[in-house]
Parts: C-alpha cells; structure tokens; sequence
C-alpha cells in the first residue's frame, strides 16, 4: 500500500475569517510586507491550492493574518490501495457469456428467390 501525502489550503478561509472578501485586498498588504505581486497572481493564490510557494509570501501571509503556517496549510495522508502502475483494464467490464440476451445475433443473408 502507498501513501499519498496531500494538503488542504485555507488561504479563503482565514481571509473571511478576517473580513477580507476581495483577493485584491491583499495585494497593498502584501506589498507593505515586501512580497510584490499583481491582482491575478494573488487571485490564484487565493483561490487555487498552490503547489509551490515563497517562503516570503507564506511568512507574510502568516504576518498578516496573525496565524501559523499551519493555519493555513493543513497536511494529510490519503491512503492508497494501488499495488503497482494501473494499465486501464482492471475496472472493464466482462464479455457477455454465450447465453446472454443482449449479445447480438449473427445476420444471415439468404438468396433473393428464398
């Protein structure tokens, strides 16, 4: 069994927490702070799950909402059931038997004075 490591964002969430309901609002603050960034930057910070980050902008992100990096990130492992590389044929379905009702049937062509 693999472990998968993944993690929640709750960047949108402790900004409602503070009142802030507008990414742009973050951007001056940011700014004070040192970390440029423009309005559609930010936006994606807030509303996606990044997959990488400046430590910068995560201890100003921490200094400006009062909180810890674990705040804002919130880390779990998902347990996973795959036991090597899945090859797209384990969930097919299987071949109706002989006996089966919905297999179609063979067409048979008979001459035309028959």
């Amino acid at each position: 069994m693999t472990k998968t490591v993944a993690y929640h964002w709750h960047l949108r969430k402790i900004m409602g927490e503070h009142g802030m309901f507008a990414t742009t609002d973050l951007v001056p603050l940011l700014a004070d702070r040192g970390v440029v960034m423009n309005a559609s930057q930010v936006y994606r910070i807030v509303s996606g799950t990044p997959e990488r980050m400046n430590m910068q902008l995560l201890a100003a992100l921490c200094d400006i909402f009062g909180c810890t990096p674990s705040d804002l990130i919130e880390p779990y492992v998902a347990a996973s059931s795959r036991r090597g590389r899945k090859t797209g044929t384990t969930d097919k379905a299987k071949p109706p038997t002989s006996g089966s009702k919905n297999r179609p049937t063979r067409a048979v062509i008979k001459p035309a004075g028959d």
